[in-house]
């Protein structure tokens, strides 16, 4: 059993303004700690103490530190901590991880340069996932909702796009309907595809800009189109994202990948467990994965519930998910098995039949 340690922590320079950014107003933020790091913190002005398990106590202690450091007045404006910069804080500090194993110390060596900022992974996947995307032609990103699959490769695109490394970005996704009739949305054909690429132009926005963004886009330096705009165009010196890639049939994710001209990266994101395919239809990135695995331009990343990066409720959804998913890949074998062995008893049961029938007529 895990000692129980106290821990005491001075934050210098003593402020009101920036202790209460961080404390979250009635203490929301330390409460967030305590309960998700299973601590006890107690403070007095800029003095705190932590009492828990020395590896958890540590970590808070630590998340402390960094988070008071994000409070120091820009242009005389202190920041607010929000409770997903201390859900992230968290990931980040690795304490309720499980270890993954990977190439590259995550949080560290890899950055991404924005005009919003530095954007570093918070997880050893993700910061697998980035650096595959420097070193790769063709890099797979694949796992459930909120672990950052898009969002990074938005960034990394920005970051190509600012090093000059690639003359231009382009966006695509498959307009495939979740249970909706895209021809019922209001609208021109721009309007009603607009809302399926909505996720992208959000992040473009928010790494750019809106002005910047809308004046690239004017140039094509910017291009966000629905994947059937790629049918017989060859894209040289370009960073191509395809989102959304589970809703790809064979033919398409096939047409996607022979697009890729010279100097140029493709990153292929896609979730294999929401599939709006038809069910007679088989995803592209389903073949993808067992087609190209052993190729080694091309990289796949897998993405577990531990890397879920939005509100916590979402990496337990995920989880509960797979729980029911698994026992119903279990339930179904176990019926099949059933039916296999019923077929098995019938038809010995005809056999035993017949012969005792030939046996009868023989006689």
């Amino acid at each position: 059993m895990s000692k129980i340690i106290t821990l005491e922590l001075t934050l210098e320079p003593a402020d009101n303004h920036r202790l209460s950014s961080l404390c979250g107003p009635f203490d929301d933020n330390i409460k967030h700690l305590e309960r998700r790091l299973g601590v006890e913190i107690n403070h007095r002005s800029n003095q705190f103490s932590v009492v828990g398990k020395q590896h958890t106590a540590e970590a808070a202690i630590n998340i402390l530190k960094d988070l008071y450091v994000d409070t120091a007045p820009v242009r005389n404006v202190i920041a607010d901590i929000e409770p997903d910069a201390i859900h992230l804080a968290i990931i980040e500090s690795g304490v309720l991880e499980q270890h993954v194993e990977s190439s590259i110390p995550y949080g560290k060596e890899i950055h991404i340069k924005t005009k919003k900022g530095v954007i570093k992974p918070r997880t050893p996947n993700q910061a697998q996932y980035v650096s595959n995307m420097i070193t790769h032609d063709i890099t797979f990103g694949i796992g459930p909702a909120g672990t950052g699959k898009t969002y990074l490769a938005v960034a990394a695109a920005v970051d190509a796009l600012e090093r000059q490394e690639v003359r231009r970005i382009l966006l695509t996704r498959p307009a495939v309907e979740a249970g909706e009739k895209l021809g019922f949305l209001p609208g021109d054909l721009s309007q009603k595809v607009d809302p399926y690429l909505r996720p992208l132009y959000d992040a473009l926005f928010e790494m750019m800009g809106f002005e910047r963004v809308e004046k690239l886009m004017e140039r094509n330096v910017i291009e966000v189109a629905p994947l059937a705009y790629m049918r017989g165009r060859t894209l040289n010196d370009a960073f191509i994202i395809l989102d959304e890639s589970q809703n790809t049939t064979v033919e398409q994710m096939k047409m996607f990948l022979t697009r890729i001209g010279f100097n140029s990266r493709a990153v292929i994101t896609g979730d294999v467990t929401q599939i709006d395919l038809p069910r007679h239809a088989k995803s592209g990135l389903r073949h993808a994965i067992e087609v190209l695995s052993e190729v080694d331009e091309i990289s796949f990343n897998f993405f577990q519930s531990d890397d879920v990066v939005r509100h916590p409720v979402v990496a337990r959804i995920v989880q509960a998910y797979e729980v029911w998913e698994a026992q119903e890949q279990k339930d179904k074998k176990e019926a099949e098995k059933r039916r296999s062995e019923q077929q098995a008893k019938l038809q010995q049961a005809a056999v035993e039949v017949l012969a005792k029938a030939t046996e009868n007529s023989e006689s």
